[in-house]
């Protein structure tokens, strides 16, 4: 039995943003079915809570809650039914209503200001009206709902223009179903064929396989005979591993969704599992490759984690989860107080997802550096796959510094075959070494090569080797290493001798050399001026004649390239040679000076040995053909 059935005239600030809804907002139509589904999830979580706490419906079976999604294709309708909690008349009026409250006026004032739709929806799904989605694909939507511990039930129905009617109907059962009098497809306005099994099924697994709840649907399939059956199948996977604890899931299982939201055949090298709780609640499943992507480094990498909002997809590459540099990070993360519509602008400036994002990195750095202590091999190959990325966190993310600084694994002279940490670094450190020592260069080879390594060498130091891009910007960036600072071998005055106590008679024989070359330095700085600011003499030099070295705080040759490679203007820096002052060829300069300071061929030889250091660093010559035409001529007259 029904009683007489009451219309009611929406709002006119309603009908405006009703059209907005079903004609403009959305870009997506598909969403009005997640939408749906997740309102009939939360029902059934409503029932299974109340029927433990309220003694009025305890009665009520709960053994076999499920979501039904039934299709007319004569009536072209299509149902969303549950056995949840359900709704009484003011519920309804309440909840269905909500988009007849105060605040519409301002949010269509909102939307309004807005210059386009995608800004226009992400303010609708602030407001929680995504069950009007449904008018998107419907013409007419009827909801019929009876509240659990009552009696009569009501039906809701509308167009979705101007008006809605709703009156009690007696003989529903329990739960609420929408049915959707559904538009014909059109594939110019989105609208996609509703009726169609695949595309429910598609609809279904992207969005809402791991509600819960089952979600069900009769098919119709051809027995063995050809005959037609009707068998109801279950379309979601309901498999939630992270809403599971730890204990309860397999390896296999870890290793099965990882491979299905990654697409990589590979198992992970880690799996975090983490729940937190409190103001905030969500669920994280993490993982970290064993194998970098093709496409790391590239500009269209997509990144971020998968969100999801009560087990319902909200989008994937959640960037405001994850910074870029865990951008190899996969995984999933459920939160339980967000809206189901919440945009990624949203997201970026939430406060409580900021809080998310720190947490998530914190445990993935603590992942690491576990796996760092624990399992080395393991550890090696994540950073040898990981590394450069892992280190641009040294310049993006201060807050993490040191966390990421004791996951540093660097090449050096220690040891040709394997890396070091810089906690390893430190405690071989020599004593009374202050500065932890390193050099950048393109190449391993380079490094080990270069002039600058020569006294390093000769006295046993050890220098890091570092060959990433990325090397040249972080040492800049990071002060030091637990209370060592960081130091390049090419830049600033470097004297391994200080670093012993002191020497009478080394500081006597470093007087007397500076005296000794008291008139070719200045003469060669001014020779030179063009090319260098400074010519002085090195205590890094024990083989090669002289090298190229920067003040404490200019760029780097390299970095100055990377800069102008990425458009960016630089003035060009000069820098310092250093001499040898025991080498062979810089005392035959130094008596050649000596004896006649006016001989035009001694600039020439000056040349000659910056251009030698310039190579010898792996630095490009200004003037190639002018460098090869003095160094033929002096070989010439030198046979």
């Amino acid at each position: 039995m029904s009683s007489s059935v009451e219309t009611l005239e929406f709002q006119a600030e309603t009908r405006q943003l009703l059209r907005l809804v079903i004609h403009s907002i959305y870009s997506n139509k598909d969403i009005f079915l997640r939408e749906l589904i997740s309102n009939a999830s939360d029902a059934l979580d409503k029932l299974r809570l109340e029927s433990l706490t309220d003694s009025g419906i305890a009665e009520i079976d709960t053994g076999d809650l499920h979501i039904s999604l039934e299709v007319d294709q004569d009536a072209r309708t299509l149902t969303v039914r549950d056995n949840g909690i359900g709704m009484s008349r003011d519920d309804l009026v309440d909840l269905i209503g909500t988009i007849a409250k105060s605040g519409t006026a301002g949010l269509l004032e909102k939307i309004k200001e807005s210059k386009d739709a995608a800004t226009a929806e992400n303010l609708i799904g602030q407001f929680g009206v995504g069950f009007y989605s449904a008018f998107m694909v419907a013409d007419k939507v009827t909801l019929r709902t009876r509240r659990a511990g009552t009696e009569s039930g009501t039906a809701w129905e509308s167009d979705g223009e101007g008006a809605y009617t709703i009156q009690a109907v007696e003989g529903l059962p329990v739960g609420t179903s929408v049915t959707l009098h559904l538009k014909p497809a059109d594939s110019e306005d989105g609208l996609a064929d509703y009726l169609s099994e695949s595309k429910i099924r598609q609809i279904v697994k992207q969005y809402s396989d791991f509600i819960r709840w089952p979600i069900r649907m009769a098919t119709e399939r051809a027995d063995a005979e050809g005959e037609p059956t009707r068998d109801v199948d279950t379309l979601n996977s309901m498999k939630a591993l992270w809403a599971r604890p730890r204990t309860e899931v397999t390896e296999d299982e870890y290793n099965e969704f990882y491979q299905q939201i990654s697409h990589d055949w590979l198992p992970p090298a880690e799996t975090i599992h983490m729940r937190a709780e409190g103001t905030f609640e969500y669920e994280a499943l993490l993982f970290i490759p064993s194998q970098a992507p093709f496409d790391l480094f590239s500009r269209e990498t997509k990144r971020g984690v998968q969100l999801y909002v009560k087990r319902v997809f909200i989008m994937d590459d959640c960037e405001a989860l994850m910074p870029d540099y865990l951008r190899f990070v996969k995984g999933v993360v459920d939160a339980h107080d967000l809206s189901l519509n919440v945009s990624r602008e949203i997201l970026q400036h939430d406060r409580q997802i900021r809080g998310v994002r720190r947490r998530l990195v914190k445990k993935v750095l603590g992942a690491l550096k576990n796996m760092q202590s624990k399992d080395a091999e393991r550890y090696a190959n994540v950073w040898a796959q990981f590394g450069r990325a892992l280190k641009e966190g040294l310049v993006e993310d201060t807050d993490s510094t040191e966390a990421l600084l004791e996951l540093v694994s660097a090449a050096s002279t220690h040891d040709p075959e394997r890396t070091t940490t810089l906690r390893e670094y430190v405690e071989r450190m020599k004593d009374g070494q202050e500065a932890i020592y390193y050099l950048t260069g393109e190449s391993r080879a380079m490094v080990e090569n270069s002039p600058h390594m020569e006294a390093f060498a000769a006295k046993g130091y050890e220098v890091l080797i570092l060959t990433d891009p990325v090397d040249e910007v972080w040492v800049d960036r990071v002060p030091g290493f637990d209370g060592h600072r960081l130091q390049s071998i090419a830049k600033g005055q470097v004297d391994l001798d200080a670093s012993a106590d002191g020497d009478q008679e080394a500081d006597a024989e470093k007087a007397q050399r500076e005296q000794d070359f008291a008139a070719l330095l200045p003469w060669l700085t001014t020779t030179l001026s063009e090319q260098v600011k400074q010519v002085r003499l090195s205590s890094r030099l024990t083989t090669s004649a002289a090298c190229i070295v920067g003040d404490a705080h200019d760029v780097t040759p390299t970095l100055e390239k990377m800069y102008r490679a990425m458009g960016q203007h630089m003035p060009t820096v000069k820098r310092i040679l250093e001499l040898n002052p025991t080498h062979p060829l810089i005392t035959a300069l130094r008596a050649a000076h000596d004896a006649n300071a006016d001989d035009p061929a001694l600039a020439e030889i000056a040349e000659l040995v910056y251009g030698g250091a310039l190579l010898a660093e792996g630095g490009d010559l200004p003037d190639p053909a002018r460098f090869t035409r003095l160094l033929t001529e002096r070989l010439t007259r030198a046979l």
